[in-house]
Protein backbone atom coordinates (compact mmCIF):
# COMPACT_ATOMS: atom_id res chain seq x y z
CA UNK A 1 0.00 0.00 0.00
CA UNK A 2 1.44 3.29 -1.00
CA UNK A 3 -0.86 5.96 1.16
CA UNK A 4 1.61 8.63 2.90
CA UNK A 5 1.98 8.67 6.65
CA UNK A 6 0.27 12.08 5.83
CA UNK A 7 -3.03 11.22 4.04
CA UNK A 8 -3.13 8.14 6.49
CA UNK A 9 -3.32 10.51 9.32
CA UNK A 10 -5.56 12.53 7.70
CA UNK A 11 -7.39 9.35 6.89
CA UNK A 12 -7.68 8.26 10.00
CA UNK A 13 -9.18 11.78 11.81
CA UNK A 14 -12.17 11.88 9.52
CA UNK A 15 -14.83 11.53 11.27
CA UNK A 16 -18.59 11.84 9.88
CA UNK A 17 -19.98 13.56 6.93
CA UNK A 18 -18.38 16.87 8.05
CA UNK A 19 -15.26 15.77 7.16
CA UNK A 20 -16.09 15.22 3.77
CA UNK A 21 -17.41 18.78 3.09
CA UNK A 22 -16.16 21.45 5.66
CA UNK A 23 -17.60 24.36 6.52
CA UNK A 24 -21.15 22.13 6.43
CA UNK A 25 -23.40 22.49 9.29
CA UNK A 26 -23.32 19.23 11.39
CA UNK A 27 -27.19 18.40 11.44
CA UNK A 28 -27.12 14.82 10.72
CA UNK A 29 -24.83 13.76 13.65
CA UNK A 30 -24.52 10.03 14.73
CA UNK A 31 -23.45 8.99 17.98
CA UNK A 32 -19.86 7.13 16.88
CA UNK A 33 -19.24 3.56 17.69
CA UNK A 34 -17.26 2.60 20.86
CA UNK A 35 -13.99 1.03 20.16
CA UNK A 36 -13.60 -2.02 19.02
CA UNK A 37 -12.17 -4.29 22.07
CA UNK A 38 -9.54 -6.70 21.27
CA UNK A 39 -12.03 -9.52 21.87
CA UNK A 40 -15.69 -7.90 20.32
CA UNK A 41 -18.42 -9.43 22.46
CA UNK A 42 -21.88 -9.90 21.49
CA UNK A 43 -22.90 -6.36 23.06
CA UNK A 44 -20.43 -4.18 20.82
CA UNK A 45 -22.02 -6.17 17.84
CA UNK A 46 -25.25 -5.38 18.98
CA UNK A 47 -24.29 -1.70 19.16
CA UNK A 48 -22.88 -2.33 15.43
CA UNK A 49 -26.32 -3.46 14.83
CA UNK A 50 -28.09 -0.27 15.94
CA UNK A 51 -25.86 1.42 13.48
CA UNK A 52 -28.29 0.49 10.68
CA UNK A 53 -31.83 1.21 10.00
CA UNK A 54 -32.90 -2.62 9.71
CA UNK A 55 -35.87 -3.49 12.04
CA UNK A 56 -35.51 -5.21 15.22
CA UNK A 57 -37.55 -7.99 14.13
CA UNK A 58 -35.60 -8.22 10.70
CA UNK A 59 -33.09 -10.99 10.59
CA UNK A 60 -31.17 -9.71 7.29
CA UNK A 61 -29.11 -12.36 6.11
CA UNK A 62 -28.29 -11.53 2.49
CA UNK A 63 -25.43 -9.60 2.35
CA UNK A 64 -24.45 -11.79 -0.79
CA UNK A 65 -26.98 -9.76 -2.51
CA UNK A 66 -27.37 -6.32 -1.17
CA UNK A 67 -26.47 -5.01 2.26
CA UNK A 68 -28.15 -2.71 4.43
CA UNK A 69 -26.55 0.74 4.74
CA UNK A 70 -25.37 2.05 8.27
CA UNK A 71 -26.85 5.48 9.50
CA UNK A 72 -23.64 7.01 9.31
CA UNK A 73 -23.28 6.82 5.31
CA UNK A 74 -26.90 7.14 4.77
CA UNK A 75 -26.67 10.80 6.92
CA UNK A 76 -23.58 11.77 4.55
CA UNK A 77 -25.20 10.60 1.92
CA UNK A 78 -28.35 12.66 2.42
CA UNK A 79 -25.83 15.51 3.36
CA UNK A 80 -23.95 15.56 -0.17
CA UNK A 81 -27.01 15.35 -2.20
CA UNK A 82 -28.90 18.20 -0.15
CA UNK A 83 -25.12 19.89 -0.73
CA UNK A 84 -25.76 19.52 -4.63
CA UNK A 85 -29.27 20.11 -5.23
CA UNK A 86 -29.07 22.76 -3.17
CA UNK A 87 -26.34 24.37 -5.21
CA UNK A 88 -25.68 22.57 -8.59
CA UNK A 89 -22.68 24.70 -9.85
CA UNK A 90 -19.43 23.97 -10.79
CA UNK A 91 -17.84 24.55 -8.18
CA UNK A 92 -19.69 23.08 -5.62
CA UNK A 93 -19.17 19.76 -8.11
CA UNK A 94 -15.91 20.80 -7.84
CA UNK A 95 -16.19 20.55 -4.00
CA UNK A 96 -18.12 16.83 -4.33
CA UNK A 97 -14.57 15.84 -6.73
CA UNK A 98 -12.41 16.31 -3.83
CA UNK A 99 -14.14 14.19 -1.85
CA UNK A 100 -14.23 11.58 -4.34
CA UNK A 101 -10.41 11.53 -4.46
CA UNK A 102 -10.86 11.40 -0.46
CA UNK A 103 -13.36 8.03 -1.09
CA UNK A 104 -10.48 6.89 -3.25
CA UNK A 105 -7.67 7.21 -0.93
CA UNK A 106 -9.73 5.35 1.56
CA UNK A 107 -11.02 2.44 -0.81
CA UNK A 108 -7.22 2.13 -1.86
CA UNK A 109 -6.38 1.77 2.26
CA UNK A 110 -9.18 -0.79 2.51
CA UNK A 111 -7.94 -3.46 -0.30
CA UNK A 112 -4.23 -2.83 0.28
CA UNK A 113 -3.11 -0.46 -2.74
CA UNK A 114 -2.65 2.71 -4.15
CA UNK A 115 -5.56 5.34 -5.33
CA UNK A 116 -3.65 5.47 -8.58
CA UNK A 117 -4.61 1.64 -9.18
CA UNK A 118 -8.00 2.14 -8.24
CA UNK A 119 -11.12 2.94 -10.24
CA UNK A 120 -14.17 3.85 -8.76
CA UNK A 121 -17.09 1.71 -10.93
CA UNK A 122 -20.92 1.29 -10.75
CA UNK A 123 -20.22 -2.30 -9.34
CA UNK A 124 -18.32 -5.62 -10.18
CA UNK A 125 -20.56 -6.32 -13.51
CA UNK A 126 -19.26 -3.21 -14.90
CA UNK A 127 -15.74 -3.63 -13.36
CA UNK A 128 -15.40 -6.82 -14.89
CA UNK A 129 -16.81 -5.86 -18.43
CA UNK A 130 -13.88 -3.06 -18.36
CA UNK A 131 -11.68 -5.80 -17.93
CA UNK A 132 -13.12 -8.31 -20.65
CA UNK A 133 -13.87 -5.18 -23.16
CA UNK A 134 -10.28 -3.33 -22.32
CA UNK A 135 -8.04 -6.09 -22.71
CA UNK A 136 -6.68 -6.49 -26.08
CA UNK A 137 -6.99 -9.96 -27.40
CA UNK A 138 -7.88 -11.63 -30.30
CA UNK A 139 -7.67 -15.29 -32.61
CA UNK A 140 -4.86 -17.22 -31.20
CA UNK A 141 -5.56 -16.01 -27.59
CA UNK A 142 -7.37 -18.49 -24.81
CA UNK A 143 -8.75 -16.94 -21.81
CA UNK A 144 -9.06 -19.67 -18.82
CA UNK A 145 -12.56 -19.11 -17.22
CA UNK A 146 -13.95 -20.97 -13.66
CA UNK A 147 -17.13 -21.68 -14.34
CA UNK A 148 -19.08 -20.99 -11.44
CA UNK A 149 -18.25 -17.53 -12.12
CA UNK A 150 -20.52 -14.56 -11.74
CA UNK A 151 -22.19 -13.84 -15.50
CA UNK A 152 -20.33 -10.99 -15.88
CA UNK A 153 -17.22 -12.91 -15.44
CA UNK A 154 -18.07 -15.94 -17.58
CA UNK A 155 -20.92 -15.02 -20.03
CA UNK A 156 -19.53 -11.34 -20.92
CA UNK A 157 -16.19 -13.81 -21.56
CA UNK A 158 -17.73 -15.90 -24.20
CA UNK A 159 -19.67 -13.34 -26.04
CA UNK A 160 -16.78 -11.44 -26.66
CA UNK A 161 -14.50 -14.03 -27.00
CA UNK A 162 -17.09 -15.24 -30.02
CA UNK A 163 -16.87 -11.47 -30.63
CA UNK A 164 -12.88 -10.94 -31.40
CA UNK A 165 -12.12 -14.40 -31.77
CA UNK A 166 -10.18 -15.81 -28.49
CA UNK A 167 -11.02 -18.89 -27.36
CA UNK A 168 -12.42 -19.48 -23.75
CA UNK A 169 -12.03 -22.56 -21.88
CA UNK A 170 -14.03 -23.08 -18.57
CA UNK A 171 -12.26 -24.76 -15.62
CA UNK A 172 -15.61 -27.38 -14.09
CA UNK A 173 -17.02 -27.27 -11.10
CA UNK A 174 -16.32 -30.34 -8.53
CA UNK A 175 -18.97 -31.37 -6.21
CA UNK A 176 -18.93 -31.43 -3.17
CA UNK A 177 -15.89 -29.12 -3.02
CA UNK A 178 -12.81 -30.70 -3.63
CA UNK A 179 -10.72 -28.67 -1.76
CA UNK A 180 -8.20 -25.61 -3.06
CA UNK A 181 -5.52 -28.04 -3.91
CA UNK A 182 -7.60 -29.96 -6.61
CA UNK A 183 -8.61 -26.26 -8.40
CA UNK A 184 -5.19 -25.24 -8.33
CA UNK A 185 -3.85 -28.36 -10.53
CA UNK A 186 -6.77 -28.23 -12.81
CA UNK A 187 -6.09 -24.83 -13.14
CA UNK A 188 -2.59 -25.70 -13.86
CA UNK A 189 -3.36 -28.52 -16.15
CA UNK A 190 -5.63 -26.13 -18.47
CA UNK A 191 -2.62 -23.73 -19.86
CA UNK A 192 -1.24 -23.49 -22.80
CA UNK A 193 1.21 -21.44 -24.49
CA UNK A 194 -2.35 -19.39 -25.68
CA UNK A 195 -3.13 -18.80 -22.44
CA UNK A 196 -3.37 -14.91 -22.13
CA UNK A 197 -5.40 -14.05 -18.99
CA UNK A 198 -7.30 -16.26 -16.10
CA UNK A 199 -10.81 -15.22 -14.73
CA UNK A 200 -11.79 -16.34 -11.36
CA UNK A 201 -14.43 -15.76 -8.55
CA UNK A 202 -12.65 -15.30 -5.39
CA UNK A 203 -16.07 -16.88 -3.45
CA UNK A 204 -18.32 -17.80 -5.69
CA UNK A 205 -22.32 -15.89 -5.13
CA UNK A 206 -23.76 -19.51 -5.74
CA UNK A 207 -22.07 -21.89 -3.38
CA UNK A 208 -19.78 -20.25 -1.27
CA UNK A 209 -16.70 -21.99 -2.35
CA UNK A 210 -13.25 -19.87 -1.96
CA UNK A 211 -10.67 -20.08 -4.59
CA UNK A 212 -7.12 -19.57 -4.22
CA UNK A 213 -6.39 -16.79 -5.28
CA UNK A 214 -3.04 -15.61 -4.14
CA UNK A 215 -1.66 -19.26 -5.74
CA UNK A 216 -3.61 -18.74 -9.25
CA UNK A 217 -2.44 -15.11 -9.76
CA UNK A 218 1.10 -16.60 -9.45
CA UNK A 219 -0.03 -19.76 -11.40
CA UNK A 220 -1.27 -16.65 -13.75
CA UNK A 221 2.31 -14.69 -13.91
CA UNK A 222 4.51 -17.51 -14.50
CA UNK A 223 2.66 -18.75 -17.21
CA UNK A 224 3.15 -15.06 -18.55
CA UNK A 225 -0.93 -14.38 -18.30
CA UNK A 226 -2.98 -11.74 -16.56
CA UNK A 227 -5.65 -12.32 -13.87
CA UNK A 228 -8.60 -11.21 -12.75
CA UNK A 229 -10.52 -11.64 -9.61
CA UNK A 230 -13.90 -10.84 -8.81
CA UNK A 231 -14.03 -9.44 -5.56
CA UNK A 232 -17.95 -9.08 -4.84
CA UNK A 233 -18.14 -11.62 -2.02
CA UNK A 234 -14.89 -10.95 -0.41
CA UNK A 235 -14.46 -7.42 -0.53
CA UNK A 236 -16.02 -6.18 2.78
CA UNK A 237 -16.44 -9.09 3.85
CA UNK A 238 -12.55 -10.62 4.25
CA UNK A 239 -9.38 -8.29 4.71
CA UNK A 240 -8.38 -8.25 1.61
CA UNK A 241 -5.17 -7.21 0.81
CA UNK A 242 -3.92 -6.87 -3.01
CA UNK A 243 -0.91 -6.37 -2.09
CA UNK A 244 -0.46 -10.21 -1.21
CA UNK A 245 -3.06 -11.42 -3.83
CA UNK A 246 -1.38 -9.42 -6.56
CA UNK A 247 -3.98 -9.80 -9.09
CA UNK A 248 -3.43 -7.62 -12.38
CA UNK A 249 -7.69 -7.09 -11.83
CA UNK A 250 -9.86 -6.84 -8.77
CA UNK A 251 -13.37 -6.03 -8.85
CA UNK A 252 -15.66 -5.47 -6.10
CA UNK A 253 -19.26 -3.94 -5.41
CA UNK A 254 -19.65 -1.23 -2.88
CA UNK A 255 -23.68 -2.45 -2.44
CA UNK A 256 -22.66 -5.55 -0.86
CA UNK A 257 -20.44 -6.22 1.96
CA UNK A 258 -18.92 -2.63 2.43
CA UNK A 259 -22.41 -1.31 3.35
CA UNK A 260 -21.60 1.61 0.78
CA UNK A 261 -24.18 3.67 -1.52
CA UNK A 262 -25.79 1.93 -4.50
CA UNK A 263 -23.89 2.03 -7.59
CA UNK A 264 -20.67 2.91 -6.08
CA UNK A 265 -17.50 -0.23 -7.12
CA UNK A 266 -14.00 -0.89 -7.74
CA UNK A 267 -11.80 -1.69 -10.04
CA UNK A 268 -7.93 -1.85 -9.03
CA UNK A 269 -5.58 -2.22 -11.70
CA UNK A 270 -1.57 -3.12 -10.96
CA UNK A 271 0.35 -0.43 -12.20
CA UNK A 272 2.48 -3.37 -14.13
CA UNK A 273 -1.09 -4.12 -15.99
CA UNK A 274 -2.08 -0.52 -16.63
CA UNK A 275 -0.77 -0.48 -20.25
CA UNK A 276 -2.18 -3.88 -21.01
CA UNK A 277 -5.98 -2.26 -20.72
CA UNK A 278 -8.21 0.16 -22.73
CA UNK A 279 -10.97 2.53 -21.92
CA UNK A 280 -14.12 0.97 -23.06
CA UNK A 281 -16.26 4.38 -21.98
CA UNK A 282 -14.72 7.53 -23.31
CA UNK A 283 -16.38 10.51 -22.00
CA UNK A 284 -15.96 13.93 -19.34
CA UNK A 285 -15.06 13.83 -15.52
CA UNK A 286 -12.66 11.12 -15.26
CA UNK A 287 -10.79 10.85 -11.82
CA UNK A 288 -8.28 12.63 -10.84
CA UNK A 289 -4.61 10.21 -10.34
CA UNK A 290 -3.15 7.55 -12.16
CA UNK A 291 -5.64 4.89 -14.23
CA UNK A 292 -8.82 6.61 -13.15
CA UNK A 293 -7.54 9.43 -15.69
CA UNK A 294 -8.13 7.25 -18.44
CA UNK A 295 -10.71 5.02 -17.24
CA UNK A 296 -13.04 6.65 -14.92
CA UNK A 297 -14.40 9.09 -17.49
CA UNK A 298 -18.04 8.14 -17.54
CA UNK A 299 -19.64 11.43 -17.80
CA UNK A 300 -22.66 12.70 -15.36
CA UNK A 301 -22.72 10.28 -12.19
CA UNK A 302 -24.08 10.48 -8.55
CA UNK A 303 -20.91 12.58 -7.26
CA UNK A 304 -22.77 12.55 -3.86
CA UNK A 305 -22.18 8.90 -3.96
CA UNK A 306 -19.04 8.83 -5.03
CA UNK A 307 -18.21 11.43 -2.53
CA UNK A 308 -19.78 9.17 0.14
CA UNK A 309 -17.95 5.56 -0.53
CA UNK A 310 -15.60 6.42 1.42
CA UNK A 311 -17.66 6.91 4.50
CA UNK A 312 -18.56 3.31 4.06
CA UNK A 313 -14.72 2.51 4.08
CA UNK A 314 -14.27 4.76 7.01
CA UNK A 315 -17.10 2.75 9.28
CA UNK A 316 -15.52 -0.62 8.73
CA UNK A 317 -11.65 0.40 9.22
CA UNK A 318 -12.65 1.82 12.00
CA UNK A 319 -14.44 -1.01 13.36
CA UNK A 320 -11.22 -3.20 12.06
CA UNK A 321 -11.49 -5.04 8.67
CA UNK A 322 -9.86 -8.28 11.03
CA UNK A 323 -12.62 -7.80 13.50
CA UNK A 324 -15.55 -8.02 10.88
CA UNK A 325 -13.84 -10.89 8.99
CA UNK A 326 -13.44 -12.99 12.41
CA UNK A 327 -17.30 -11.87 12.83
CA UNK A 328 -18.41 -12.76 9.36
CA UNK A 329 -16.51 -16.41 9.52
CA UNK A 330 -17.85 -16.92 13.56
CA UNK A 331 -21.44 -16.46 12.22
CA UNK A 332 -20.89 -18.71 9.22
CA UNK A 333 -19.39 -21.31 11.33
CA UNK A 334 -22.36 -21.03 13.68
CA UNK A 335 -24.96 -21.33 11.42
CA UNK A 336 -23.36 -24.07 9.61
CA UNK A 337 -23.19 -25.88 12.86
CA UNK A 338 -26.91 -25.68 13.48
CA UNK A 339 -27.83 -26.76 10.11
CA UNK A 340 -25.61 -30.14 10.38
CA UNK A 341 -28.15 -31.02 13.08
CA UNK A 342 -31.66 -30.53 11.20
CA UNK A 343 -32.39 -33.90 10.25
CA UNK A 344 -32.57 -33.79 5.82
CA UNK A 345 -30.39 -30.85 5.96
CA UNK A 346 -27.49 -30.88 4.01
CA UNK A 347 -24.52 -28.72 3.29
CA UNK A 348 -23.48 -27.97 -0.29
CA UNK A 349 -21.05 -24.71 1.22
CA UNK A 350 -18.05 -26.50 2.60
CA UNK A 351 -17.18 -24.21 5.64
CA UNK A 352 -13.35 -23.67 6.70
CA UNK A 353 -10.80 -21.73 6.42
CA UNK A 354 -9.76 -22.01 3.49
CA UNK A 355 -12.76 -22.74 1.29
CA UNK A 356 -15.17 -20.25 2.49
CA UNK A 357 -16.13 -16.96 3.73
CA UNK A 358 -19.76 -15.63 4.65
CA UNK A 359 -21.76 -17.83 2.51
CA UNK A 360 -23.57 -20.91 3.58
CA UNK A 361 -25.57 -22.86 1.23
CA UNK A 362 -27.70 -25.80 2.06
CA UNK A 363 -29.68 -28.86 0.49
CA UNK A 364 -33.43 -28.72 2.96
CA UNK A 365 -34.29 -31.53 2.53
CA UNK A 366 -37.36 -32.52 0.44
CA UNK A 367 -38.38 -28.86 0.91
CA UNK A 368 -38.57 -26.58 -2.28
CA UNK A 369 -35.87 -23.92 -1.84
CA UNK A 370 -37.78 -20.85 -3.20
CA UNK A 371 -40.96 -21.92 -1.26
CA UNK A 372 -38.83 -22.17 1.86
CA UNK A 373 -37.44 -18.66 1.45
CA UNK A 374 -40.32 -17.02 0.72
CA UNK A 375 -41.42 -18.88 4.02
CA UNK A 376 -39.28 -17.67 6.19
CA UNK A 377 -39.72 -14.25 4.93
CA UNK A 378 -43.26 -13.64 5.14
CA UNK A 379 -43.24 -15.94 8.78
CA UNK A 380 -39.88 -15.36 10.17
CA UNK A 381 -38.79 -11.93 9.26
CA UNK A 382 -35.78 -14.13 7.78
CA UNK A 383 -34.24 -12.62 4.40
CA UNK A 384 -32.34 -15.34 2.53
CA UNK A 385 -32.36 -16.44 -1.01
CA UNK A 386 -32.04 -19.42 -3.07
CA UNK A 387 -29.54 -20.64 -5.08
CA UNK A 388 -27.51 -22.74 -6.76
CA UNK A 389 -29.63 -24.00 -9.95
CA UNK A 390 -31.18 -27.05 -11.00
CA UNK A 391 -27.67 -28.72 -10.68
CA UNK A 392 -27.14 -27.83 -6.88
CA UNK A 393 -31.13 -26.50 -5.56
CA UNK A 394 -30.81 -25.22 -2.24
CA UNK A 395 -31.28 -22.01 0.24
CA UNK A 396 -28.19 -19.30 0.88
CA UNK A 397 -27.55 -17.67 4.04
CA UNK A 398 -24.99 -14.84 3.90
CA UNK A 399 -24.91 -13.00 7.54
CA UNK A 400 -22.76 -10.08 8.18
CA UNK A 401 -21.19 -7.80 10.94
CA UNK A 402 -24.59 -6.15 12.03
CA UNK A 403 -26.14 -9.88 12.60
CA UNK A 404 -26.51 -10.96 15.81
CA UNK A 405 -26.28 -14.57 17.57
CA UNK A 406 -29.36 -14.58 18.43
CA UNK A 407 -30.60 -13.88 14.99
CA UNK A 408 -28.44 -16.95 13.86
CA UNK A 409 -30.13 -19.16 16.62
CA UNK A 410 -33.42 -17.88 15.46
CA UNK A 411 -32.82 -18.79 12.03
CA UNK A 412 -31.50 -21.87 12.68
CA UNK A 413 -34.95 -22.79 14.87
CA UNK A 414 -36.93 -21.53 12.08
CA UNK A 415 -35.35 -23.98 9.67
CA UNK A 416 -35.93 -27.17 11.64
CA UNK A 417 -39.67 -25.88 11.93
CA UNK A 418 -40.76 -25.25 8.12
CA UNK A 419 -38.53 -28.13 7.21
CA UNK A 420 -40.46 -30.58 9.83
CA UNK A 421 -43.94 -28.69 8.90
Amino acid sequence: MTVSRRDFTRLLALSGSAAFLPGLPADLAFTPLPATPQEPDEAFWREVRRRFLLPADLAFLNAANLCPTSTPVVETLEKHTRFLDADPSSQSRATLGEARETSRLLLAAAVGAAPEEIVITRNTSEANNLVSSGVQLGAGDEVLVFADNHPSNLAAWHQKGARFGFTVVEIPVVTPYPGPGAYLAAFERAFTPRTRLVALTHVTNTMGDMLPAADLCRMARDHGALSLVDGAQSFGALHVNLGEMRPDFYTGSAHKWPCGPKETGLLFVSRAAQERIHASLVSLYPGAVGISRRLEGYGQRDEAALATLGAAMKFQSDIGRTAIERRVRYLAQRLANGLRQIDGVSLWTRVGADTSAGIVVFRPGAAEPRRLVATLYEKERIACAASGGASRPGVRFSPHFYNTADEIDRTIAAVRKHIAA
